[in-house]
């Protein structure tokens, strides 16, 4: 027997199974459909912010945004960069019996090798931050200078020689063509005027004052000694303390020389309780030879060095006589810190190096013919030299601290 097929009822099933299938189809295509906004956040986050567009609470979108604008504030990038670098050329100190106490001389000038490096910089804001050189071929070599250093003591009986500083002691003094009264005069020169000794010739002297060259009687000049001492009394100071100190502050100019005698370095760097291994009390006086050559403050020099090294206690002075930590770069600071020699020769090169790139504006005549190149020259303060000196922000103020310290043992 045929069982009566209700059709009302399998309709009806039909229909909502239908139903049940487009609203599935539905709910795929509006969760498809829904748009999202996926912000660029720094590249020292961990993770990316996806915020949905549609539906969102006004109040947590407005924290959520503000969470974003922080981190897009510091967006960290890196380059890759080929560039012609410098090599800094080395100057190398030898003592001589026969200069007096505090003279020095050039046997050789240097000269700056140059080299195709690979440096890694690190931008934070379009600001660069850290730069590191990842490799380098050198095209050029460096040339050294000489410097001899006089250690003799000074009496009125010292002999000039050449390249020495001589003052005219007659009312006034005809500077001829040749080494004879006859000669034609080129020009007069006046009581106390310094001249630079050139040449010899029996009892004439070869000088050269403001660009001119000419011959003057030995008689009529004397020696100009470096540190103003006279009559071998070391104690006779050029300067006052109080004349030392007096344009003394945080804003002072570091491009100017300190005016500290020979004397007075080595007073404020000798006899030191922190310095336990002596390095700067032996070394005081390659301060004050940077100073004389470089137009640099001494004292801010020794000060740096103070700071980096804690007296010449930290690891990179003792092993690589390097007071600076120069050319230390933070993921390697002890393998990739420079070596000197001598300590005489990392102080002789900083000096440079800050004069040359950081205390002068670009074009500015630095020494030995040689102009500033001014690649991080932003003022010739403290503060300014802090921000592309050093990374730590409280550099300059640790710098400063020894300097003041450094200033009052006068």
């Amino acid at each position: 027997m045929l069982r009566k097929v209700n059709w009302t009822r399998y309709l009806c099933a039909l229909i909502i199974a239908i139903a049940l299938v487009i609203a599935i189809i539905f709910a795929i295509q509006k969760i498809h459909s829904k748009t999202y906004e996926i912000k660029q956040v720094s590249t020292t986050s961990a993770l990316e912010i996806i915020v949905p567009v549609a539906k969102q609470n006004k109040s947590k979108q407005i924290d959520l945004e503000n969470v974003i604008s922080q981190n897009e504030s510091e967006i960290i990038t890196e380059k890759i960069e080929k560039q012609e670098k410098d090599i800094e050329f080395t100057t190398i100190y030898r003592q001589n019996e026969s200069l007096a106490k505090g003279k020095i001389q050039t046997l050789q000038e240097g000269s700056d090798g140059s080299q195709d490096a690979i440096i890694k910089k690190i931008y934070k804001n379009g600001e660069i931050i850290s730069e590191e050189q990842i490799s380098s071929e050198i095209k050029r070599v460096a040339i050294d200078k000489i410097v001899e250093i006089g250690t003799a003591q000074y009496s009125n009986n010292y002999v000039p020689i050449v390249g020495d500083e001589l003052k005219v002691t007659s009312n006034t003094l005809a500077v001829r063509v040749d080494p004879n009264f006859d000669a034609q005069k080129l020009i007069t020169i006046e009581a106390g005027d310094i001249v630079v000794l050139k040449a010899k010739q029996d009892d004439w002297y070869y000088i050269m004052f403001n660009g001119y060259l000419g011959w003057a009687p030995m008689d009529c000049l004397t020696y100009n000694n470096p540190n103003g001492l006279g009559d071998g009394d070391e104690n006779n100071i050029q300067y006052t303390k109080e004349e030392l100190t007096q344009d003394l502050g945080f804003s002072m100019l570091l491009n100017k020389k300190s005016n500290l005698s020979l004397e007075q370095f080595r007073k404020i760097l000798g006899n030191d309780s922190s310095d336990r291994n002596n390095v700067f009390s032996e070394n005081a006086d390659y301060f004050y030879y940077a100073e004389k050559q470089y137009n640099i403050n001494g004292v801010f020099l020794a000060a740096i060095g103070i700071h980096e090294s804690g007296w010449g206690t930290s690891s990179i002075s003792l092993k690589k006589k390097n007071l600076f930590g120069y050319g230390a770069y933070d993921r390697d600071p002890s393998g990739s810190a420079s070596t000197f020699n001598t300590y005489a020769e990392g102080i002789d090169l900083v000096a440079r190096v800050l004069v040359k790139y950081y205390l002068n504006p670009a074009g500015t005549d630095i020494y030995n013919g040689e102009k500033a190149v001014a690649t991080y020259y932003k003022g010739a303060t403290l503060t300014a030299v802090n921000k592309s000196y050093a990374s730590d922000k409280n550099w300059a103020n640790g710098v400063y601290r020894w300097m003041m310290y450094l200033y009052n043992k006068l």
